[in-house]
C-alpha cells in the first residue's frame, strides 16, 4: 500500500476554516476505489498545523494524484497555507491498520 502523512501549516484566520475549506477533496477521496484511509487530525503542538494520514492500494495512488478533485483541493487550500506542506510517502507492506503488537488492551 502507499502510506503518505503529509504536515499543512495554516494561515491563523484560516486555521478554524480548514475543516470545511478539505471537506469536498475529503470526501471525494474516500471515494475513490483504492483509497484505504483518508483522516485528518490538528496538532496538539501547533495550534495551525493539521496532519493528513492517507493510505491506498498500489495501484490507485496515480488515479488520486491525476483526479479533477485533487487539482481542486490542492488550489483550494493553496490561499489558506503559510508555507509549502511537508510530506512523507512511502510503499509499505500491508492493507491497513493492524493491532499494535507491544501495548494489547484486553
Amino acid at each position: 500500500m502507499i502510506l503518505i502523512v503529509v504536515k499543512y501549516r495554516t494561515k491563523p484566520e484560516w486555521t478554524p476554516k480548514w475543516p470545511e475549506l478539505v471537506r469536498e477533496f475529503t470526501e471525494a477521496t474516500r471515494a475513490e476505489p483504492g483509497n484505504i484511509f483518508f483522516d485528518w487530525s490538528k496538532s496538539v503542538e501547533d495550534e495551525h498545523e493539521w496532519v493528513l494520514v492517507e493510505a491506498f492500494q498500489d495501484e490507485a495512488g496515480e488515479a488520486h494524484v491525476t483526479s479533477d478533485h485533487f487539482a481542486e483541493g490542492l488550489a483550494a487550500m493553496k490561499p489558506a497555507l503559510a508555507e509549502t506542506p511537508r510530506i512523507i510517502s512511502r510503499v509499505v507492506d500491508g492493507s491497513g491498520w493492524d493491532e499494535m503488537g507491544e501495548l494489547q488492551v484486553d
